[in-house]
């Protein structure tokens, strides 16, 4: 058991970085203006990354692409955050969050990651879709692309993985999803090789299920009241990642680099008092798609 856990958390690391240099060049090249910015951080209780950052691009307002292989033991602090009593653990996982400018483009996010806790191994990730002037035949698009990836591995994996993804990605004092769902999954731990298998089929099509809306979106027209939406939206986002994303806790409890770990926060975000938009315009209609739904259906 021992020797496959050290085996697939290589096999994992190399995975995530040999995908994290395709992805990072599939979306320069799709940008078409600013290319990735890559730090090199160390961690001092072992291990350490590599951060890929796209900022003021043409199409991406930032985009993230992040590796990272850590291990060491949890001290105090974390312990009582993470919970249970193993200190030893090793973690290896790519997350990347795609910011556009343009209101009328979705950001993207996407995560995937190996971890060992003891004598315990599992994988974990997903993507999700938060979009802001909302086009159903997108997100059902977004959806019908994920399922096709669950489906080449297992059947039951697209239901599943999507109504955790949307309890997941609940923003439990707002009442509702910070997007509109995608597949998520964690502490997978049974037949570790089929799962191996599926997350390296998603690694490989992460752009897959979003560049075609990305292509449909970037040039439409938009103003200041759809863009004044997008950065309220962002705002919701904020309050997700920071207070209820499991990627960010074990992060800072982990005393990874605080610059990598935030790199998913959008660049601007706003919080307006009380705003309710204008009955029946395209914002009134995308606060209706912020909760779970059967995009299939």
């Amino acid at each position: 058991m021992k020797v496959q856990k050290e085996r697939l958390g290589s096999r994992a690391q190399s995975l995530f970085e040999a995908q994290q240099k395709s992805i990072c060049a599939e979306l320069a090249s799709l940008d078409g203006h600013a290319e990735f910015r890559f730090d090199k951080w160390e961690r001092s209780g072992g291990g350490g990354g590599l951060t890929a950052i796209l900022s003021d691009g043409v199409l991406f307002e930032r985009a993230g692409v992040n590796t990272s292989t850590v291990w060491g033991e949890f001290d105090a602090t974390a312990l009582a955050k993470l919970g249970g009593q193993e200190r030893r653990f090793f973690a290896t996982g790519i997350s990347m969050v795609l910011h556009p400018h343009s209101p009328m483009v979705p950001t993207m996010h996407a995560n995937f990651r190996y971890l060992t806790r003891g004598e315990q191994g599992w994988f974990g990730g997903g993507s999700d879709l938060t979009p802001y002037i909302t086009k159903r035949e997108d997100v059902q698009a977004f959806h019908r692309a994920w399922k096709s990836i669950c489906d080449r591995h297992d059947s039951t994996y697209y239901a599943c993985f999507k109504a955790w993804c949307d309890r997941y990605f609940t923003i439990p004092h707002r009442g509702e999803m910070r997007g509109v769902g995608g597949i998520f999954f964690d502490d997978l731990a049974d037949d570790l090789e089929k799962v191996f298998a599926f997350v390296s089929d998603c690694c490989q099509n992460v752009l897959s299920p979003y560049l075609p809306i990305v292509q449909r979106r970037r040039d439409e027209p938009y103003g200041e009241r759809e863009r004044r939406f997008q950065l309220w939206r962002r705002g919701r986002y904020v309050e997700f990642n920071l207070i209820y994303d499991r990627g960010t806790s074990f992060g800072l409890a982990t005393h990874g680099r605080t610059e990598s770990i935030l790199m998913s926060l959008p660049p601007l975000a706003s919080w307006t008092y009380a705003y309710e938009p204008e009955p029946g315009s395209p914002e009134a209609q995308a606060l209706t798609y912020y909760q779970p739904k059967d995009w299939l259906a």
